[in-house]
C-alpha cells in the first residue's frame, strides 16, 4: 500500500506539471496562431458499397461461383465499354448524375450549421441542376434563431435550382422540421418522429425562496418590455401576458414558414405541437415517402455517383493539447487501477 500511495502522489505531480505546461503552450500558441481553414472530406459511397459487396462475395461464394461471377463482370464491363465507344462517336455522352450527401446532427443550438454552411458553399460551387443534394437530418429542435439560420442555409440549395431531398431516420421535430420542410422531397423512416410545429419556453422563478430568505433582487431596465419574465425577481401578470404573446407571434411565424414551403399541409390542424411517426406523417402530408436514408441512397448507386461531403472544423491548439493530456491521464489511471486490483487480489 505504501508503494501505491507513493505512486499515486507521483502520478498527481506528473499530471499537474503536464497540465501547467499544456496550458502555457496553448496560451502562447493561441496568441501566435493564425486562423486555419477547415478541411473538406469527400467519400465516394458507391466505391464503399462495391467494396463491401466484393468482400462478402469472396467470403461466401465458392471458388467456382466466384470465378464465374468475375468472368461475367469482365464480360459486362467490355460490353459497356464497347457501347460507350459507339455512343461517343454518334453523340457526346451525358454526364452521370451526382448525389451530394450531407449529414446534420442537430443539438439545441444547431451547432452543426457552422460545418453545414461550408459544405453547402462547396457543393454549390460544382453542382448542376441535374444533380441532387441529400441531407440526412436528425434533430429534435432547439433555439428559434439557430434553426432559422439552418433552414436558410438549406434554402440556398433550392435557390440555386438544385433538387434537395431531406432524409429523416430518427427525428425531425420543431426546428428540425423547420429545416426539413425546405426540401423538394422529404423521406422518413417508418418510425421516425416528425412535426412538433409549436413553440415552448419555461422560466424557473426563485423569487419566493429568496424573499423568504430576506434576499432582495433589483432588476433595472430601459424599455417597458426589455425583460418580461425573470428568474429571480417578482413576475407580473402584464409581463406574463407579453411573454405569452411573444410565443404566439413566434408560433405564427413558424406556421407561415412551413405553409410557404409545404402549401399542401392543413397547417391549422398540423401546427398543434403534436408529432407523428413516419407512416402517419405521410398520411398528413408532412413527408413524401416512407423509406430509410440507406434504402434511398442504395437505389441510386447504379445510375448516379453518390458522394458524401464533410467539412471538418480545425481544432485549436488548446483542444489538441487537452485531448492529449486527457488521453495520458486515462492511460495512467487504467495502469494504476490494474496494479491496485492485482495488489488487492481482485
Amino acid at each position: 500500500m505504501e508503494f501505491l500511495t507513493d505512486y499515486a502522489g507521483f502520478l498527481l505531480k506528473l499530471v499537474s506539471v503536464a497540465l501547467v505546461i499544456g496550458v502555457l503552450l496553448a496560451v502562447v500558441a493561441s496568441g501566435k496562431r493564425k486562423t486555419q481553414p477547415g478541411s473538406l472530406s469527400v467519400t465516394k459511397l458507391n466505391e464503399n458499397y462495391d467494396s463491401m459487396k466484393e468482400e462478402l462475395d469472396r467470403k461466401l461464394l465458392d471458388k467456382k461461383a466466384l470465378k464465374n461471377q468475375l468472368k461475367e463482370k469482365k464480360k459486362q464491363a467490355k460490353l459497356e465499354k464497347k457501347s460507350h465507344k459507339k455512343d461517343s462517336k454518334e453523340e457526346p455522352a451525358a454526364e452521370k448524375k451526382r448525389l451530394y450527401v450531407l449529414n446534420f446532427d442537430g443539438d439545441i443550438k444547431a451547432s452543426a450549421v457552422s460545418a453545414m454552411r461550408e459544405e453547402i458553399t462547396a457543393v454549390l460551387s460544382v453542382a448542376t441542376p441535374q444533380d441532387e443534394v441529400v441531407v440526412r437530418l436528425e434533430s429534435g429542435g432547439g433555439m428559434v434563431h439557430s434553426y432559422g439560420l439552418a433552414a436558410s442555409q438549406l434554402q440556398r440549395i433550392r435557390e440555386a435550382g438544385i433538387p434537395l431531398t431531406i432524409c429523416v431516420d430518427k427525428v425531425a421535430a420543431s426546428g428540425g422540421y423547420m429545416m426539413a420542410c425546405v426540401a423538394d422531397k422529404i423521406i422518413a423512416a417508418p418510425f421516425a418522429i416528425l412535426g412538433s410545429i409549436g413553440v415552448v419556453a419555461q422560466v424557473p422563478n426563485l423569487h419566493r425562496l429568496l424573499d423568504k430568505s430576506l434576499i432582495d433582487v433589483e432588476l433595472h431596465t430601459a424599455g417597458k418590455y426589455k425583460r418580461t419574465l425573470t428568474m429571480l425577481g417578482k413576475n407580473t401578470d402584464e409581463g406574463r401576458e407579453k411573454f405569452k404573446q411573444d410565443l404566439e407571434d413566434t408560433h405564427g411565424l413558424f406556421k407561415r414558414f412551413v405553409s410557404e414551403q409545404r402549401p399542401q399541409l392543413a397547417i391549422e390542424e398540423i401546427a398543434t405541437g403534436d408529432t407523428w411517426y413516419g407512416s402517419e406523417a405521410l398520411e398528413n402530408q408532412l413527408v413524401d415517402a416512407v423509406m430509410t436514408s440507406d434504402a434511398y441512397l442504395v437505389s441510386h448507386y447504379k445510375d448516379a455517383e453518390v458522394v458524401q461531403i464533410e467539412y471538418k472544423q480545425p481544432k485549436s491548439m488548446a483542444e489538441r493539447l487537452g485531448f492529449s493530456v486527457l488521453s495520458a491521464i486515462e492511460q495512467k489511471a487504467v495502469t494504476w487501477l490494474g496494479k491496485l486490483t492485482q495488489t488487492r487480489g481482485y
